[in-house]
């Protein structure tokens, strides 16, 4: 059995639950941006749906926290409504 007070953040958990770990860690954290890098890369459909509560909870308190949301799919995007969408093309 591992011992959690001496493992390293996030080791031997699944990709669903790191990515909810990471949430919990952005809520407490606080900070005044949060850059969400691919946060939907290896979610099923029920994890991402997760992980968007996730963002909209946050996101919802404090109002002051501003998002940045990289993706490469529209199924993060129909999950949590953006204020702006910018499409990179050929770079």
């Amino acid at each position: 059995m591992t011992n959690f007070l001496e493992r390293s953040v996030n080791d031997d958990l699944s990709g669903g639950e790191k990515k909810r770990s990471e949430m919990f860690q952005m809520a407490v954290a606080n900070p005044r941006v949060a850059i969400l890098d691919e946060i939907d890369s290896g979610l099923d459909i029920d994890a991402l749906r997760i992980v968007a509560e996730g963002i909209r909870a946050v996101r919802a308190e404090p109002p002051e926290m501003g998002f940045v949301l990289i993706t490469h799919y529209q199924r993060l995007l129909d999950e949590v409504t953006p204020d702006h969408v910018h499409i990179l093309v050929n770079g």
